[in-house]
């Protein structure tokens, strides 16, 4: 099944699904076809008529650093005016919009298993969306939006204050601050830290769903998710829609261009660094 996708592994394993990001050498980083692939396998589960579950994953020792910033930082363009330009932006982060819908809409119960760190989009867009979230001892979460003249992104300033509450969320959102998984545990964005990594972490994954499978029954789980989104579900949309103005406006403003050339130039000596190593 995986040979379907390019940037992701893809298998299913009894009542199991499993999405696993593949772009380990670039940290799983949202470039290739990763969100794309990652959407396509959604829609996928989100109607298979035997699985209960939809683990999201990475392979390596990130979960996820989120955007590509050499991506980012040449992204330009002549424009006519300050409209046609926050057109442009509005539908280069359109597949933002789709990935965040996906996973709100998705009637299997949204695991997330956080095998290691997650920065920027990989620490924001998910753990406020999944319905359990499962996370190696390793894997703690930055989101430095205001460093780079961003925002925080994809309507997670709602979903992570209604886990961690509005204070916490303020502080991790607005001042960048890397929070280890003990602080993520406590603070209610986390429901279980395991002291294992790579394949041990995944086996562990597997291994605690099919126990919760043994013990409870699929369809009043995936009931008990259905109800407890419904309310919410049309507020976490709208803040995605808003969270996504706001960002095409920072760069309408050209907020961002500076800090990630900077940002695209300390990578590349860094790199150039290792090579002579």
């Amino acid at each position: 099944m995986s040979t379907q996708y390019s940037d992701i592994k893809f298998e299913i394993k009894g009542q199991i699904g499993i999405i696993k990001f593949n772009r380990p050498k670039a940290l799983n980083s949202f470039g290739g076809n990763l969100i794309p692939d990652t959407i396509a396998a959604l829609r996928y589960l989100n109607t298979h008529p035997d699985t209960i579950f939809t683990v999201l994953t990475g392979e390596g020792r990130f979960f996820s650093a989120g955007a590509d910033v050499k991506g980012v930082a040449g992204i330009s363009g002549e424009f006519r005016n300050l409209a046609e330009k926050k057109l442009s932006f509005l539908g280069r982060f359109g597949y933002a919009t789709e990935l965040l819908r996906s996973m709100i809409d998705h009637k299997k119960v949204l695991i997330l298993a956080l095998n290691g760190p997650a920065v920027g989009g990989g620490a924001a867009w998910f753990p406020g969306i999944a319905d359990i979230v499962l996370a190696s001892s390793s894997a703690w979460l930055q989101c430095p939006f205001s460093a780079l003249g961003l925002v925080p992104e994809n309507g997670s300033a709602l979903s992570f204050a209604q886990h961690m509450g509005i204070h916490r969320a303020n502080d991790f959102l607005m001042f960048g601050r890397k929070l280890s998984p003990q602080e993520l545990l406590d603070a209610g964005m986390y429901n279980y830290v395991w002291d294992a990594a790579g394949d041990e972490f995944q086996t562990k994954v597997v291994s605690f769903l099919e126990e919760q499978l043994k013990t409870n029954d699929g369809k009043s789980m995936i009931e008990m998710k259905r109800l407890q989104n419904a309310p919410i579900r049309d507020a976490r949309l709208i803040a995605v829609v808003n969270a996504v103005d706001a960002l095409a406006e920072r760069f309408v403003e050209d907020a961002p261009k500076k800090r990630f050339e900077e940002k695209r130039k300390e990578l590349e000596a860094k790199s150039k660094t290792r090579a002579k190593i």
